[in-house]
């Protein structure tokens, strides 16, 4: 495989004439690292350049290298940082371009949200077609991930060990279906391949086989072909099989680095770990690269389908077919279209029983290579499909191969998880992995959608096992960003399924599995209703003649007529509506809750009602448009619209008598309920028959205080000690007020009235 990112950003060298000592020292080190990425040495240039970049005070010069270096040696956390702090410092939109690989870092280190905003922002700057199309691709791969099931079918993927995977790289695995040999490639080596002077690997990579324990499932010790297959001055890779198990086919090349720069096809005629000497394939090879050979059949022929770069492909890395003419030779290369290939690259292709598989950085998928798979039909391709969640992962996915029972297999991929020993970073290498899918599975696809059909998104869905018709636990599963639910059922059991999400209300199907011997998949789309939102706040209010309108800002502290400066907004509105309409007389009205006596109510809602006459007539309003009223507790409040929709233990209507309140659940409740109880509303007498107000000069303003009892009232009433004081004043209404032979000595106070709570 060659992944070839072309640095984009090339820097002057500095003269180095005189130059201090360090500055030389730096350049030098920048010179070593250089060598090193041009021998595609790209571990050791890594390493080169963090040394210089540390030597040379952190110059933002070799940023883009390293961020590059990071990202093809599949450091995709790291490369994606670099990429994020050049761009971060750009600030003239030079390295636009370079939201392109920040977004592929990002969406390969998993972090699928940063890696949308990226590659939106790439498309905002680019000119490029072809990278247009392939950014595209990604975000739509970004977008559909949501959607797809956790699982593909049920599918259950392994690591398949220690015994055959190394820190570094295996590839290609093939089973023989006559022997249950397994074929692979690797380096015989834990540590970093080195390359000789001349070009010449150390360790080259060679066919190795191995075959399961006689007992268990771990793998024996792998053993390399015979020198016919395997070469010690030359890179071996990409094995597969024929179907009849006597063919083996396989590229050799150079490798340099970490990256492919020849190859040329061959065979060996043979079986098990016996084959002949490598004879090259005729009509495949050129001055180009083949890899990836899978033996297949097409309109009635066997044919050897591969991937090449080679001129005329529609991008990268392309798939072809060559028609097998005789023992060995192969008619021209075809390429397999544009339905299979795409701009990115095309490659490790496996061909069973008229369905392609394949790996492909051009089509939408969930990583770097997605594995996907296509149906032929003896004269084109299906679109291919995604193999899904399971088999592919945020990391790159290749060389998936099955048997003939279409069950089991193997793939490889550089995915970091349990099992993992790569030997630069978590997913800088490739492990082989064994996957089994269950013959008989069964399972719940389950929608979200509105009743007008939309898909609901961030709703979740509840799945309960129903035994004897009691449900058990549920498996409960949200997607904040899709409207699919997937589910593994088993067999011969009731389910219940329940649908619900924010502002709908949830709906419930059931299921049944018992009976079933073929896999088989239950759908369930639930089309939810949703909940009634209430009707927008009106912008403005009309008010009518003798209709009361509460002043909600208008309090007083405890057992006081004083205007507090809170009220002073809603009078400064009742002033300016004076202004307006000179000929309208009003009431301002005052009233308490219903706790205490009631002639003492009655008295301090009149005070109240007066003072806040005394304010407007102090304005200049004449005294005679203004009745102040005390009604007491006598016209206990009715509960508004706008009330009902602050508290939900109310409902429009409601009369706030006392034994209303008494048969509330909560103190909290009932004291929100006096608390309403106790207010000033203005009333138009006489004048015009309605007015105008935007509803928000009268909306109370809020405090941040819980609702209920008014702080205040405890904090600055006369029979409460204050903080700091050491002495208990005496409340003016308290029996020994005034009785010198008790002064200093606490008075008990008796209620009168509402005073208490005002």
């Amino acid at each position: 495989m060659r992944i070839c990112l072309t640095l984009l950003v090339l820097f002057a060298v500095v003269s180095a004439y005189g130059q201090p000592i360090h500055q030389g020292s730096y350049n030098k080190k920048v010179q070593t690292a250089k060598l090193a990425m041009e021998r595609y040495d790209y571990a050791q240039a890594i390493e080169k350049f963090e040394v210089a970049y540390e030597d040379g005070d952190k110059p933002d010069s070799l940023l883009p290298y390293m961020a590059d270096l990071y990202f093809k040696t599949r450091d995709y956390g790291r490369a994606a940082r670099y990429y994020r702090r050049i761009l971060r410092k750009d600030k003239t939109g030079k390295y636009n371009h370079l939201y392109y690989q920040y977004g592929r870092a990002l969406k390969m280190d998993d972090k699928y949200d940063e890696a949308e905003e990226a590659f939106i922002e790439f498309l905002a700057y680019n000119d490029n077609d072809s990278l247009e199309t392939l950014a595209r691709a990604e975000l739509e791969g970004i977008r559909m991930a949501p959607n797809m099931p956790e699982k593909s079918r049920g599918v259950e993927l392994e690591n398949i060990g220690r015994d055959v995977n190394s820190k570094q790289s295996e590839y290609s695995p093939i089973l023989n279906p006559q022997e249950e040999l397994l074929y692979f490639v690797a380096f015989d080596t834990d540590d970093p391949v080195a390359m000789l002077e001349d070009g010449v690997a150390e360790f080259p990579a060679r066919v190795f086989t191995t075959t399961k324990e006689e007992e268990g499932d771990d793998w024996q010790e792998p053993a390399p072909l015979t020198t016919k297959v395997n070469r010690e001055d030359e890179h071996v890779f990409n094995v597969t099989i024929s179907p009849a198990g006597d063919r083996l086919y396989y590229t050799r090349g150079l490798i340099e680095g970490m990256e492919l720069l020849s190859s040329k096809m061959y065979y060996s005629e043979g079986r098990g770990t016996s084959w002949s000497g490598a004879q090259e394939v005729q009509g495949i090879n050129g001055e180009y690269i083949v890899k990836n050979p899978t033996v297949g059949e097409l309109f009635g022929r066997e044919v050897l389908i591969f991937s090449s770069d080679m001129p005329g492909g529609y991008g990268g890395f392309d798939l072809y077919y060559a028609t097998r003419t005789g023992e060995g030779e192969y008619a021209d290369p075809v390429n397999l279209g544009k339905v299979i290939n795409t701009l990115g690259d095309d490659e490790t292709p496996y061909y069973l029983d008229g369905t392609l598989y394949f790996s492909s950085t051009g089509h939408p998928g969930l990583g770097g290579f997605d594995i996907f798979f296509s149906v032929w039909d003896g004269s084109n391709w299906s679109e291919p499909q995604n193999m899904g969640k399971g088999f592919n992962s945020p990391e790159n996915d290749l060389y998936f191969t099955m048997d003939a029972s279409g069950y089991n297999g193997f793939m490889v991929s550089n995915r970091a998880g349990e099992g993992n020993r790569s030997l630069q970073n978590r997913t800088c290498c490739y492990d082989i992995y064994s996957y089994s899918i269950p013959e008989v599975y069964i399972e719940l696809v389950a929608g979200i959608f509105s009743e007008d059909k939309k898909p609901v998104k961030g709703g979740t869905v509840a799945l309960y096992t129903m035994e004897d018709d009691i449900p058990g636990s549920p498996q409960r599963k949200n997607n904040p960003k899709g409207n699919r639910f997937d589910f593994e059922l088993a067999k011969e059991m009731p389910y219940m399924v329940v649908a619900s999400a924010p502002e709908y209300y949830p709906d419930t199907a059931t299921l049944n599995t018992v009976g079933i011997r073929e896999s088989k998949t239950f759908e369930e789309r639930f089309f939810l209703k949703a909940k009634p939102k209430p009707a927008p706040e009106p912008e403005f209010d009309t008010i009518a003649i003798e209709e009361a309108i509460v002043l909600e800002n208008i309090l007083y502290d405890f057992d006081s007529d004083r205007i507090l400066r809170e009220a002073e907004s809603d009078l400064e509105v009742v002033y300016e509506l004076m202004a307006e309409y000179p000929e309208m007389k009003v009431e301002l009205s005052s009233h308490t809750d219903n706790r205490g006596d009631d002639n003492y109510n009655m008295d301090l809602s009149q005070r109240r009602a007066e003072s806040a006459r005394r304010w407007l007539v102090r304005k200049d309003v004449p005294r005679s448009r203004i009745e102040a009223k005390g009604y007491g507790e006598t016209r206990p409040y009715t509960v508004t619209p706008r009330t009902a929709a602050r508290y939900d233990f109310l409902k429009e209507g409601d009369v706030l008598t006392g034994s209303f309140i008494n048969g509330l659940k909560s103190k909290e409740q009932q004291e929100i309920a006096h608390n309403l109880n106790r207010r000033t509303e203005f009333k138009i007498l006489e004048g015009p028959k309605t007015i105008t107000i935007k509803r928000t000069r009268l909306k109370k303003k809020e405090s941040g205080q819980a609702p209920g009892r008014n702080k205040q009232y405890r904090e600055k009433s006369s029979f409460y000690p204050q903080p700091g004081s050491g002495t208990l004043t005496i409340s003016p209404l308290s029996t020994p007020r005034g009785m010198t032979c008790l002064q200093g000595l606490p008075g008990l106070h008796f209620s009168a009235g509402g005073g208490r709570f005002g």
